[in-house]
């Protein structure tokens, strides 16, 4: 594919467009879907490929030829399946930190009861549904009939990298899109899926955007009576917790490695083991030194059976301390009347004092090793000057076994950060039981349709990466992942009306969502390629696996390990018939907010590119003016609220490619809708970019949704070769959306 044949001449007749005008042949399995550039690590994720070649006649009466290519994921149950393993870990620590809260007054212990049998329930629904996937071993696709099963929920529904290879006579072999070759060689992917969304859960109530709005407006009602932390507060809680759990275990392991370093008396060894413990030992203070900490330690104090205040509970500025009070009812003005003997006074200024005793532990370790350095300098001198009793000077002055000067005040640091963890843990874990219990069942449930929607939505993003970091390895590109982040434009073609606005709720949430993901580049270490997940509900960390070969192409930047950040915006222009209900007689706000808010969002990627950046980072067609034109022709679509404006797809479309973005197209099952889009985005891009004969654009396309790879993804749903539209549904649809004849028919699945 990509080469003429010997003899074979590139020049056509317009009596021979006819004949030639079609599907050229359907490729083998075995030709695979990296083609010449055949990578063992994208293979490992790309599964069950599809190809088809054609030849179309362009501008200049000469043969065009296309690869048109659509693979499965195997990401498409390793990302749920490593993301529920995620949760149960994340839900098992909440619980035993809620259990771990100690004695609590009557009122507060039944509360956490409640929520710990909640909790316990939603963690087995977690470990019942990670036990069903397991037994999809090696699947790679669920179908849009399974978009309602239970134990498949998390898994997004069809998807597939769509990819279109041009290819001009003029030039021999593949060469992937460059600034050298803009119009001659190109390499087009889109990764359909079908929308996240919760479709077992039901969207009876709407989905995310619509439930999350209004549980937080009931939170923060004066009916929920036990409710004393912001939202704001409550994530802080989350993030104290992580960086306890992040950070503890690391100064434990440098502390180590000190101790290590005496013993071998190593005193190089030992500085770098000194810098790397002062540098998260310093973290690990700063992490707590949060008014939500000491507030929160006051709180649980109050909350212990029976307790005797040495100062006023509540705090002195709870304005500037964040502590939220929505009432008189602080658990502080709760009076007790329990038999249990009260504690001793409660200090206020205790927790001052004991994550200063960190602080100081840590000085007293830095100044030893330097006491320890220093010595040891000199008796090196000593030694230099040929002393014979060199050897006995340095023990003299050393003061013996530099393990036996370090382990007390080792120790003693571990000891008083234990101290430090132990009562963070435990106010941070009264703040979210507070939170929990001031939502039953309804937080947690939210929590589960988010969790389900956000796996949809991650399983496509880490293909996306994937894909476009092994087709993208050129310098600019390179450049602008690690300097700036990955742009990633999803395309919605959802109704606003009936459940289709509720998956768009859903859709809207999960994508934004995908904020707190970011990327890691590693080399890998075997043959596994399959990404690995790590992190907690509010930041999670994939890490992606490149050949040594590969890796080695890469800005040391990425290599040393940055994260990369992701910049998702969702675009939705509702195009079928239940659009025309919603236009005449419903409501279209959703569509408008949903279009404008990420507007601004990539106008914000788009500052960031041009302010970073260099000029010359863009290929020469794709100068900054053209860039500035399209956005503001884009916003000026959105403003312009005309009915079923695809020219807002188009824009977006274009903008995102030209900024070397990933591109999603999404519809209920990524199916029909979906298909009839990619199609148009394939033929638009041949004419635009490619020269396709303008007396051929609508042959083109209705060849490849009649014989491509498109209605081949029908089949693999449905087990039909029918699109799910009838006559009187493609009246409604936009001309350039409506397959040709004889491709329709059957009713959506």
């Amino acid at each position: 594919m990509g080469e003429l044949e010997d003899g074979e001449t590139d020049h056509i007749t317009t009596d021979s467009h006819d004949q030639k005008c079609a599907l050229v042949r359907e490729c083998t399995a075995t030709e695979g879907l990296s083609g010449k550039d055949n990578l063992p690590s994208l293979n490992a994720v790309l599964k069950n490929p599809i190809c088809k070649l054609y030849r179309f006649p362009t501008a200049d009466n000469k043969w065009m030829r296309i690869r048109e290519q659509m693979a499965e994921t195997t990401l498409s149950f390793h990302v749920p399946k490593e993301l529920i393993n995620l949760h149960i870990k994340e839900d098992m620590r909440r619980n035993q930190e809620l259990k771990d809260l100690g004695e609590l007054a009557p009122h507060w212990d039944n509360m956490r009861k409640s929520v710990i049998a909640h909790c316990d329930q939603m963690l087995s629904m977690y470990q019942d549904t990670l036990v069903e996937l397991g037994k999809h071993t090696g699947s790679s696709f669920k179908s849009s009939c399974s978009k309602g099963e239970k134990t498949l929920e998390f898994i997004p529904i069809n998807l597939h990298l769509q990819r279109m290879h041009v290819h001009s006579p003029r030039l021999k072999g593949i060469v992937y899109s460059t600034a050298k070759f803009p119009k001659y060689d190109a390499l087009y992917d889109v990764i359909t899926v079908g929308a996240p969304a919760a479709h077992f859960q039901g969207f009876k109530n709407g989905g995310l955007r619509k439930l999350l709005s209004k549980f937080e407006a009931e939170r923060r009602n004066t009916g929920y009576q036990c409710i004393y932390y912001s939202p704001e507060n409550t994530a802080k809680a989350k993030e104290v917790l992580s960086n306890i759990n992040h950070l503890q275990p690391l100064i434990s392991s440098h502390a180590d490695l000190l101790l290590n370093s005496a013993s071998q008396h190593s005193p190089d060894s030992l500085k770098n083991s000194l810098k790397m413990l002062s540098e998260k030992t310093e973290l690990f203070v700063h992490a707590f030194k949060d008014q939500l900490v000491r507030s929160a330690l006051l709180a649980l104090y109050t909350a212990r059976p029976g307790c005797v205040l040495k100062k006023p509970a509540v705090p002195r500025n709870s304005a500037e301390e964040g502590d939220d009070l929505q009432h008189q009812d602080h658990p502080s003005q709760i009076k007790r009347q329990d038999s249990i003997p009260h504690h001793s006074e409660y200090d206020e200024e205790e927790w001052d004092r004991v994550w200063a005793n960190v602080g100081k532990s840590l000085n007293c370790v830095i100044a030893m090793v330097d006491r320890l350095l220093e010595r040891d300098n000199i008796s090196n001198v000593k030694e230099s000057e040929n002393d014979p009793s060199a050897a006995d000077c340095k023990v003299l002055h050393t003061g013996g076994d530099w393990y036996e000067q370090l382990y007390p005040l080792v120790i003693t640091l571990k000891d008083c950060m234990g101290e430090v963890v132990t009562r963070a843990k435990q106010s941070m874990a009264f703040v979210l039981l507070q939170e929990l219990a001031c939502g039953l069942p309804q937080c947690l449930m939210l929590t589960l349709r988010r969790d389900i929607v956000f796996s949809q939505a991650l399983a496509g993003l880490v293909c996306g990466f994937i894909i476009k970091l092994h087709t993208g390895l050129h310098e600019g590109f390179l450049q602008q992942l690690h300097t700036v982040g990955l742009l990633v434009q999803y395309e919605g073609l959802l109704s606003t009306y009936s459940e289709e606005a509720g998956m768009l709720e859903d859709m809207a949430v999960g994508i934004s969502d995908l904020q707190k993901v970011m990327f890691k580049v590693i080399e890998a270490k075997s043959e596994d390629f399959l990404p690995v997940i790590t992190g907690r509900r509010e930041h999670y960390v994939i890490e992606v696996q490149l050949p040594a070969k590969m890796f080695e192409l890469l800005p040391q930047e990425i290599k040393e390990g940055k994260l990369l950040r992701m910049y998702p915006v969702l675009f939705n222009v509702g195009i079928n018939e239940q659009q025309t209900l919603a236009e005449r007689f419903g409501d279209t706000t959703l569509q408008e907010n949903i279009n404008q808010e990420n507007f601004e969002l990539l106008k914000e990627y788009y500052k960031l590119f041009t302010e970073k950046m260099p000029p010359d980072c863009l290929p020469h067609f794709q100068e900054q003016n053209d860039l500035k034109g399209l956005l503001e022709n884009l916003h000026q679509n959105i403003q312009a609220k005309k009915r079923k404006n695809v020219e807002i797809m188009w824009l977006a479309a274009t903008i995102c490619r030209k900024l070397n973005g990933v591109r999603f197209t999404c519809c209920k099952s990524a199916k029909d809708r979906t298909s009839m889009s990619v199609t148009l985005e394939q033929c638009s891009i041949l004419r635009d970019e490619h020269q396709l004969h303008k007396d051929f654009f609508i042959r083109a396309l209705d060849c490849m949704r009649r014989e491509g790879c498109r209605i081949e993804n029908v089949l693999k749903n449905v087990k039909c070769r029918k699109y799910a539209f009838n006559m009187i549904q493609l009246m409604a649809f936009p001309k350039y959306y409506r397959p040709p004849e004889g491709t329709y028919g059957k009713a959506d699945t």
